[in-house]
């Protein structure tokens, strides 16, 4: 595991999982062209509704630094599907990539309470998680009162808009279109545990 991997990246607590702006930002995306050539030509083009420069700017590079953790394919796939469920799962699974500490919390609380039947999700599995991990971990034990509150609120959010939780907070089974899940599945099978009720299909090697 590499350095950049260990540390927790705690930059999230930004709207929720932007899929309409993500779709544009992707299709907007050209091959062989650098992110920052793509925010800026998206801010030039007005693709985003923000009125000012600096927030939209701030979302793009949110939008972006998420896009920027799905593979190739997966991004092709995520700019060309019109299927809603194809996108919620792409954009989940590429804030996982894209957030230690949101990956972690979808295998370690998510998961493990959906295999145990323990399907409420209050906001003191939150809490607790969050405790858990600054205990060891600077990168979230220096985080202020509030921008606990933002992130939980956030990382709520995101989770009701990719499907895998409910509007009261229950974890609902997660679907994946049977292209999606071999595309998981071919590029990294682990990450397959980043949505509640699919196995885990982990190549014999």
């Amino acid at each position: 595991m590499n350095k950049a991997k260990q540390t927790y990246r705690m930059s999230f607590g930004l709207g929720g999982l932007f899929i309409n702006e993500s779709v544009d930002v992707a299709r907007l995306h050209v091959s062989g062209e650098t992110w920052e050539e793509t925010i800026a030509r998206a801010i030039e083009e007005g693709i985003m509704s923000l009125p000012k420069s600096a927030s939209q700017r701030r979302t793009l590079r949110e939008i972006v630094n998420r896009l920027s953790a799905l593979n190739e394919a997966e991004l092709a796939l995520f700019a060309e599907t019109d299927d809603r469920t194809e996108q919620q799962a792409l954009l989940w699974l590429a804030a996982c990539r894209a957030y230690r500490f949101v990956a972690e919390f979808a295998v370690e609380v998510l998961r493990e309470r959906y295999l145990s039947y323990r399907l409420d999700l209050s906001l003191e599995a939150f809490d607790i998680f969050w405790e858990e991990k600054a205990e060891w971990h600077s990168d979230v034990a220096d985080n202020s009162k509030s921008t606990r509150l933002k992130l939980r609120q956030v990382l709520y959010r995101m989770m009701r808009e990719a499907d895998i939780l409910s509007a009261d907070d229950k974890i609902q089974t997660a679907y994946l279109t049977s292209r999606l899940k071999s595309l998981i599945a071919e590029h990294r099978a682990s990450d397959l545990a980043f949505f509640p009720g699919v196995s885990v299909e982990v190549a014999s090697i």
